[in-house]
C-alpha cells in the first residue's frame, strides 16, 4: 500500500446577491465560509511480490545468525565501482581486517585462517581440505574455499565474531558468507528480461575475464543464467632473479583456465513464501612450470593443479507480510557438493632418465546436509522476544588417493595407494537465541543464544590404504561435542548510533586428515593423526559502536578473544622404526586481540569516501610469542567523485612493518618469522558511460601507482610450510593495468 492520501480543505465561495431595488448603496463583508472536513481516503496498491524478500543490509539480520553490529555487507555494486574481480581485491580494495592468502588458500580474519574460518556459499559449508605432508610442499594440495567464481557473486556477509552459538564448528575467527547473483539482482523494476555481460583484462595475470549472466521473469517465477571463462598466467611479483632452482625470484610461468555455471529458478507464493532450485559448477586449472624445483639447466619439473566444486541445492524461504506475526520468519535448505583437488607433478632430465618421475595426488571431500530455523515474534508481559530455534546436519566422506611411476623405485615416492582411510563424519546441531526488546523502549536489545555440536568421525578401510607402508591396522573412530554460548546487548543511545557488547565461545572440530593422516616413509621419517585430539574453542568479548548506513556511516570494535586446544604438528619422541616422527597434537593457549574500524560516507551525489582500518596482535600466551598468522596494522582509504556519465576514484592501502613473529618448527622449536617492512600503495580507477549507450560501462585501473615492491605478511608461508625460496619471490605485484568493459540491461 502507498501512503494515505491527505484530507484536502475546500472553501465555499458566496454566492453573489442579485441587484434589488432595496439593495443598500454601502458594500457588505461577505460571511465566512465553514471548511468542509473530507474523510481521509486510503488509496491501495500492491506491492511487487519479488521485492518482498530483498535483502536490505541496513536491517537486523539476527535470525540468520547475522546481527547488524557485527556483520559488514558488501554487494555487487561495489565490486562493479571498486573493479573487484576476486578475493584479494576484496581484502586490498573493501576490509582491512580481511586478507587472502594464495599459499595456502585460505581466507585470514583476525589473525586465524584455514580452517579456522567458516567460508559457506548460499548458506553450504565450504571445508578448506589439506592432503596432509603434501600441503607444505604443494600449496595446491589444499583449499576448497575459493572455488568460485566472483563475478558469479551478489553480496559478501562478513560476520567477525569468534561465535559459533549460530553457525557451530569453524566459526573461530568469524564467517565469510558468499551469496551468488539473484534474478531480483539483475531485474529492473517492470521489467521481465535482463542481464549483465562484462569483460575485463586484468594485466597482474595477463588475464581475459568473460562473464554473462541472464535473468527472466513469467509471472511470479524468476530465472537466472550466468557464466564465466578466464584464462591468464601467473600473477607477477617483483622478483627479478630468473632461471632454475631455489634462487630463482621471478615467479614461476604458468597459465591458467577457469569456468563457472549457475543457474536458479526461483517461484514466489503469496503470502511470504518462496522456494529455489540452484546448480552450480566450477572448475580451475592451473598448469606451472615450477622451475624452482628444477636441479639442472636440463631439467624439467611441471605442476598441474585441478579444482573442481558441484553443487545442488533447495531452499525454502518464509518472510511473514505483518511484523508482529506469530512466525515471522523461516528457512530451510537442502545440499549436496563435491569439492575435489588434484595435483599432478612430473619431473623429467633429459640428461639424466633415471629422474624421472610422475605422481597424481587426490583429495576429493563430498558433502550433503540440511539446515534450518524459525524465528517466532511472541510478546510477555512488558517484554517482546525474537525467539530463534533451527537445527544442521551435515555429512562428509573425505579420502585420498596418489597414483603415479618412478624410473627407479624410491621410498619417498609415495604411489598407488593412500595416506588415510576413507573418513565419514556425521556432525549435528542444535541452536536456539532470543533477541529479547522490551515494549515501549525499542532502544535496548539483549539476544542471549547457545548451540550444541556433536561431531562423529568413522574410518574405514580401503584396498589403497592397506596397500600403506606404515599400515598397522585401522585406527579408531572419535567423536566428541560442545556447547557455545553468546550473550549480546545492544543499545541504541541516539538517532543511528547503536552501542553493542558481545561474550561468546566458539569451537572447532578436528578434521579428517588431522585425525587419521598416515605419511609413512620407513625407515626415514613418518607424519600421522590423532584420533584423540581435542577440538580447538574460544571465549571471548567484544565491544564497539556502529553509527548510520550503507550510504553514510562508521563503526570501531575492540576484541580480545582467547583459544585452546590449538592443534598443530610436532615431533614425536620415542617413535619405533622410524628415524623421525610428527604428529598432529594438541598445543598452545593463545590470545589475540585488537581494535577495527570502518567508516563510508556520501557527502551528496557526487562526492564520497570510505576506509578501513585493522590492529590485531596474537600470541603464544605459553611460550610468548607472537603469531606469524596475525598481520600487522593495515588501512585502506579511498575518495571519489561521480556524476551520471563518469566517475573517478582515489585509493592507497598502507601497512606497518612486521619484526616480531615466530613459528615453532616441526622439532617443537622457535624460529624467526620473515620480517616484513611497511608499505603505502595508490591505486586510481576511473569509468564513463557514453550519452548515446547509457548501458555501457567503460572502466580501467591503475593499481599500484608507484610500482613498490612489497608483502603481504598474512600470505607468507609460515610453519610446517616454510620453504628455503628467497622472500622476493613471495613479493605481490608491481605496478598493473585494468580493464573493464560492461552492459547492464
Amino acid at each position: 500500500s502507498v501512503p494515505v492520501a491527505r484530507a484536502e480543505t475546500i472553501t465555499a465561495t458566496p454566492a453573489k446577491p442579485a441587484a434589488t431595488p432595496q439593495a443598500t448603496t454601502s458594500a457588505q463583508p461577505p460571511a465566512t465560509a465553514k471548511p468542509i472536513a473530507l474523510s481521509p481516503v486510503r488509496v491501495r496498491g500492491k506491492a511487487d511480490i519479488i521485492d518482498s524478500m530483498k535483502y536490505d543490509p541496513d536491517q537486523d539480520h539476527s535470525a540468520v545468525g547475522k546481527a547488524s553490529v557485527l556483520t559488514k555487507t558488501t554487494t555487487f555494486k561495489t565490486f562493479r565501482d571498486r573493479q573487484i574481480d576476486n578475493l584479494e581485491d576484496y581484502a586490498r580494495r573493501v576490509d582491512a581486517s580481511v586478507n587472502y592468502s594464495e599459499g595456502n588458500s585460505s581466507i585470514n580474519i583476525r589473525g586465524l585462517d584455514q580452517n579456522r574460518i567458516l567460508t559457506s556459499i548460499d548458506g553450504i559449508r565450504m571445508p578448506w581440505a589439506n592432503d596432509g605432508a603434501y600441503a607444505g610442499s604443494f600449496s595446491t594440495a589444499q583449499g576448497g574455499v575459493s572455488d568460485f567464481d566472483f563475478n558469479s557473486l551478489g553480496a559478501i556477509d562478513v560476520v567477525k565474531s569468534a561465535d559459533s552459538s549460530f553457525f557451530g564448528t569453524g566459526s573461530l575467527g568469524g564467517v565469510i558468507a558468499l551469496r551468488t547473483l539473484d534474478p531480483e539482482d539483475i531485474l529492473k523494476p517492470g521489467k521481465n528480461f535482463g542481464g549483465i555481460t562484462k569483460a575485463t583484462y586484468n594485466g597482474a595475470a595477463e588475464a581475459a575475464l568473460l562473464n554473462q549472466a541472464f535473468a527472466a521473469r513469467y509471472n511470479n517465477t524468476v530465472f537466472l543464467v550466468q557464466g564465466g571463462y578466464q584464462n591468464g598466467s601467473q600473477t607477477g611479483n617483483m622478483g627479478n632473479v630468473g632461471g632454475y632452482g631455489t634462487t630463482r625470484t621471478e615467479k614461476n610461468p604458468a597459465w591458467y583456465e577457469q569456468g563457472n555455471f549457475l543457474g536458479k529458478i526461483r517461484h514466489y507464493f503469496e503470502g511470504g513464501h518462496r522456494i529455489t532450485l540452484t546448480g552450480e559448477w566450477y572448475d580451475r586449472q592451473y598448469n606451472e612450470r615450477t622451475r624452482t624445483s628444477e636441479k639442472t639447466a636440463t631439467s624439467r619439473y611441471d605442476t598441474r593443479s585441478e579444482n573442481q566444486r558441484s553443487r545442488v541445492s533447495f531452499d525454502y524461504d518464509y518472510k511473514s507480510e505483518t511484523p508482529n506475526a506469530l512466525f515471522s520468519e523461516a528457512h530451510f535448505l537442502a545440499y549436496w557438493q563435491s569439492i575435489q583437488t588434484d595435483t599432478d607433478i612430473t619431473n623429467r632430465d633429459s640428461a639424466n632418465a633415471s629422474s624421472y618421475y610422475h605422481e597424481h595426488l587426490t583429495l576429493p571431500v563430498e558433502s550433503y546436509g540440511v539446515r534450518g530455523s524459525a524465528t517466532n515474534h511472541i510478546v510477555t508481559g512488558p517484554f517482546r522476544h525474537d525467539l530463534t530455534y533451527g537445527g544442521e546436519v551435515f555429512l562428509t566422506d573425505t579420502y585420498q588417493t596418489q597414483t603415479g611411476e618412478r624410473a627407479v623405485s624410491s621410498p619417498y615416492l609415495h604411489n598407488n595407494f593412500s595416506d588415510m582411510p576413507r573418513v565419514h563424519g556425521t556432525d549435528l546441531g542444535a541452536l536456539v537465541q532470543d533477541r529479547i526488546g522490551f515494549r515501549g523502549a525499542d532502544w535496548l536489545h539483549i539476544t542471549p543464544g547457545v548451540r550444541f555440536d556433536y561431531f562423529q568421525r568413522d574410518p574405514s578401510n580401503t584396498a589403497s590404504y592397506q596397500a600403506n607402508a606404515g599400515y598397522t591396522g585401522l585406527p579408531h573412530g572419535a567423536h566428541g561435542s560442545h556447547f557455545s554460548p553468546k550473550v549480546l546487548i545492544e543499545a541504541k543511545v541516539a538517532h543511528d548510533v547503536t552501542l553493542y557488547a558481545l561474550y561468546s565461545q566458539a569451537f572447532r572440530a578436528p578434521s579428517a586428515t588431522e585425525e587419521y593422516l598416515n605419511y609413512s616413509t620407513p625407515p626415514f621419517y613418518q607424519v600421522v593423526g590423532n584420533p584423540d585430539l581435542k577440538p580447538e574453542s574460544s571465549r571471548g568479548w567484544e565491544v564497539g559502536v556502529k553509527y548510520g548506513n550503507e550510504k553514510r556511516g562508521a563503526n570501531i570494535s575492540f576484541f580480545d578473544n582467547y583459544y585452546k586446544n590449538y592443534i598443530d604438528m610436532q615431533g614425536i619422541s620415542g617413535c619405533s622404526g622410524y628415524y623421525l616422527c610428527y604428529g598432529y597434537t594438541n598445543l598452545a593457549n593463545v590470545r589475540i586481540y585488537g581494535v577495527e574500524a570502518n567508516v563510508n560516507w556520501d557527502f551528496d551525489d557526487h562526492w564520497h569516501t570510505w576506509g578501513s582500518f585493522a590492529y590485531s596482535d596474537g600470541q603464544d600466551t605459553d611460550r610468548h610469542f607472537h603469531l606469524a598468522s596475525v598481520a600487522p596494522f593495515r588501512g585502506i582509504i579511498g575518495f571519489g567523485y561521480k556524476t551520471p556519465r563518469w566517475g573517478a576514484d582515489l585509493s592507497g592501502t598502507f601497512a606497518l612493518s612486521r619484526d616480531n613473529a615466530k613459528f615453532i618448527t616441526s622439532s617443537g622449536a622457535l624460529q624467526n618469522q620473515w620480517n616484513t617492512p611497511g608499505y603505502v600503495l595508490f591505486d586510481m580507477t576511473g569509468w564513463y558511460s557514453p550519452t548515446f549507450y547509457k548501458s555501457l560501462r567503460i572502466q580501467a585501473g591503475m593499481y599500484n601507482i608507484f610500482d613498490k615492491r612489497y608483502y603481504n605478511a598474512a600470505a607468507l608461508p609460515y610453519g610446517q610450510s616454510s620453504s628455503s625460496l628467497d622472500m622476493r619471490y613471495y613479493s605481490q605485484p608491481g605496478r598493473s593495468f585494468k580493464v573493464t568493459a560492461r552492459i547492464d540491461f
